[in-house]
C-alpha cells in the first residue's frame, strides 16, 4: 500500500490528509482480530487460524504461538528474530515488485491482484503442510520431537512451579490445573502424543504483572514511529528528495535489507551472549532496546539537516534500520521469555496495543503535513515516542528474565 498510494494520489490528485487516512485504513481491519486471533491460536492451534484466513491480524499471534511449540526456550528468540526478519525480506522483494507493477501499463490496481494471488497460494499450501504442534506433524523424527519435548521438560521442571508477585526480582509462574503440560514433566520415553494448548486464559494474572505492560507499552509507542515510516517514507522520498517515481520501490527496500541482514546476525550475537557468554537476559533485551529506538531516533532527527541528496538520505535511513533491527532481540521476544504458553495471546495483546498509534499515527501525519508541510515535526514525534518506548521497557522488563524460568502451567 505505501508504494501504491504514490501512485493512487498522482492519479486522484490525493492531499496528505486522504493519503493518511486511506494509509491507515487498512489497520482499524487489522485491529479487529489480533486479540480473538491469539486466543484461538493458543486454544486451539495456529496451524487451524492460519488456515481459515480470518484476516492478516492473527498472523503474528499465531506465529508466536506455534513457536512456543515447536521450539525449545532456548531457540524461541532466535525463531522469532527470524522470523521478523523474513517480514523484511518479503518487503524487500515485493517494494520493487510494487514499483514496476504500479509503472506499468496495468497499473497501481495490479500490485492489489499480484499479491493475493500469492497470498491464495500460499494459503492453500499452508493448510495441508502446516502443522500447530510438532507432535501433529507426520514427518518428524522421534529423536527431534523427543529432543523439542524434553528441553520443555527441562524448563518446567527447573521452575518448581511457583507463584512471584508483579515486579518481583523472581520470576513469575501461572499456574492452572489442566494437565496439557504434564507431559513436559515425562520421561522421553513417556511422552504424550496429544499437543497441548491452553484451555484457559488467566486474563488477570496475566496483566496483573508489570512485566507483561512492558511488553504492552514499548509496542504502543515503538509502533508510532514504525508504522509512520512504513506507510511514509516511500513519500518522503519522493517528496522530500525528489526520487525519480520508478525507483521509489528500490529506495524503500535497501533499508529493509539491511534490517535482514543485521537483524539475522543480531538473533545470534543475543542468544549467543545469554546461553554461551551467560549474560542476564535483562541486561540482553534492554540492550537491544535501547540500540534499536535510539539508533533509529537519532537517524530520524538529523537526516533533513545532513542529508543534502537523495543518496545521503538513502544511506542514512539504510544505517538507521540496521540499527533498529536490534529491536528483534527486545520487546518482541520478551513474552517468550515469560510466558511461552500465552505467546499468542500476549502477542495479539501486543499488537492490538500496536494498531492503535499505527492507526493514528498514519493518519495524523498526513494532517500534520497538510497543514505545516514540515517533516522535521514528523521525524521528532516518532523519536519522542521511542524514547518513551525505552523508558517504560527498561523499567518493567522485570528483575531476572530467564528463558529457563517463565509463566509456565501444569
Amino acid at each position: 500500500m505505501s508504494i501504491a498510494i504514490v501512485y493512487m494520489a498522482k492519479e486522484f490528485n490525493w492531499d496528505h490528509s486522504i493519503q493518511g487516512y486511506v494509509s491507515s485504513a487498512f489497520y482499524i481491519g487489522y485491529f479487529t482480530t489480533l486479540i480473538i486471533g491469539g486466543v484461538i491460536a493458543d486454544k486451539f492451534g495456529g496451524k487451524r487460524v492460519l488456515s481459515v484466513g480470518i484476516g492478516e491480524g492473527p498472523t503474528y499471534s499465531c506465529i508466536q504461538s506455534i513457536i512456543s511449540k515447536w521450539f525449545p526456550p532456548e531457540e524461541q528468540p532466535r525463531a522469532v528474530s527470524l522470523i521478523c526478519v523474513s517480514n523484511f525480506i518479503g518487503m524487500i522483494i515485493s517494494m520493487p515488485i510494487s514499483n514496476l507493477l504500479g509503472s506499468s501499463q496495468f497499473g497501481w490496481e495490479s500490485i492489489f491482484w499480484a499479491f493475493a494471488i500469492i497470498g491464495s497460494i500460499w494459503s492453500v499450501i499452508w493448510h495441508f503442510y502446516g502443522r500447530s504442534d510438532p507432535r501433529d506433524y507426520p514427518g518428524i523424527s522421534k529423536e527431534e520431537l523427543g529432543w523439542i519435548l524434553k528441553n520443555k521438560s527441562t524448563v518446567c521442571s527447573e521452575d518448581n512451579l511457583r507463584n512471584y508477585p508483579s515486579g518481583s526480582r523472581e520470576y513469575i509462574t501461572i499456574i492452572d490445573h489442566d494437565h496439557s503440560e504434564n507431559d513436559m514433566l515425562l520421561s522421553k520415553n513417556q511422552i504424550s502424543s496429544r499437543p497441548s494448548y491452553a484451555q484457559k486464559i488467566p486474563w488477570k494474572l496475566i496483566l496483573s504483572h508489570r512485566e507483561v505492560w512492558a511488553i504492552l507499552l514499548c509496542q504502543f509507542f515503538n509502533s508510532w514511529s514504525f508504522f509512520t515510516m512504513l506507510s511514509w517514507l516511500p513519500i518522503f522520498y519522493y517528496e522530500y528528495f525528489h526520487v525519480d517515481i520508478h525507483l521509489i520501490g528500490f529506495y524503500t527496500a535497501l533499508p529493509y535489507l539491511s534490517y535482514v541482514i543485521m537483524g539475522s546476525i543480531v538473533g545470534y550475537i543475543c542468544d549467543y551472549s545469554i546461553h554461551q557468554l551467560k549474560i542476564r537476559v535483562i541486561i540482553v533485551r534492554r540492550s537491544a532496546n535501547i540500540i534499536a529506538s535510539l539508533g533509529i531516533s537519532m537517524i530520524l532527527l538529523s537526516i533533513t539537516y545532513l542529508a543534502k541528496t537523495s543518496v545521503e538520505g538513502l544511506l542514512m535511513i539504510t544505517i538507521g534500520f540496521a540499527l533498529y533491527s536490534f529491536q528483534n532481540s527486545s520487546f518482541l521476544v520478551s513474552h517468550l521469555d515469560i510466558a511461552p504458553k500465552y505467546a499468542g495471546v500476549i502477542c495479539g495483546l501486543a499488537t492490538t496495543c500496536a494498531m492503535i498509534p499505527a492507526f493514528f499515527a498514519v493518519a495524523l501525519t498526513g494532517w500534520i503535513l497538510e497543514v505545516t508541510n514540515d517533516w522535521n515535526i514528523i521525524w521528532r514525534i516518532c523519536s519522542l515516542c521511542n524514547i518513551i518506548g525505552i523508558v517504560f521497557y527498561v523499567s518493567w522488563v522485570g528483575g531476572e528474565n530467564n528463558p529457563k524460568k517463565v509463566i509456565t502451567n501444569r
